[in-house]
C-alpha cells in the first residue's frame, strides 16, 4: 500500500486499513523499528487492541515477517530501486505472484487461498 509520506498519521492510516481487511484474530502483535513514524503506537494499541513492540536497533531477526516480506519483494525490486518510480501495476503483479506462492507455514497453501478477502497480502 503506497503512502504519501512517512508521517505518523499516514502510518496509522495504513495500519488501520490493513487491520480492517483481515479477520480480527489475525494480528496478535505488531513489531516495528524505532522510527519516529511509529509514534502512533499507543493509538494503534488503544484502537486495535494489538500490542506494539519495538525491535532493538540492528536486530532484524526481531521482525522476521517483515524481513521475509522484504526479501520476497527484493526478488522483483532489487535494493536501491526507487519504489516511487515503480507503477501500481508492477507492484500488484509482484504481489499477485508472491501471494500465489505456496508457503510452508500455511501448510503449503497460498496466502491468497488462506486470506481470500483481503486482496492486499504479503507475508
Amino acid at each position: 500500500m503506497k503512502i504519501d509520506n512517512r508521517s505518523t498519521s499516514q502510518i496509522y492510516r495504513v495500519i488501520h486499513k490493513l487491520y480492517e481487511h483481515f479477520p480480527k484474530d489475525t494480528f496478535k502483535t505488531y513489531t516495528v523499528d524505532r522510527g519516529k513514524e511509529f509514534a502512533c503506537y499507543s493509538k494503534v494499541e488503544a484502537d486495535l487492541k494489538v500490542p506494539v513492540y519495538f525491535a532493538d536497533a540492528y536486530s532484524s531477526w526481531q521482525r522476521g515477517s517483515n524481513e521475509n516480506a522484504n526479501g520476497l519483494l527484493r526478488e522483483f525490486f532489487p535494493k536501491k530501486t526507487d519504489l516511487a518510480r515503480v507503477s501500481d501495476e508492477e507492484i500488484n503483479e509482484a504481489l499477485c505472484l508472491i501471494n500465489h506462492r505456496p508457503r510452508k507455514f500455511l501448510g503449503w497453501k497460498t496466502a491468497w487461498v488462506t486470506y481470500p478477502r483481503s486482496g492486499i497480502l504479503l507475508w
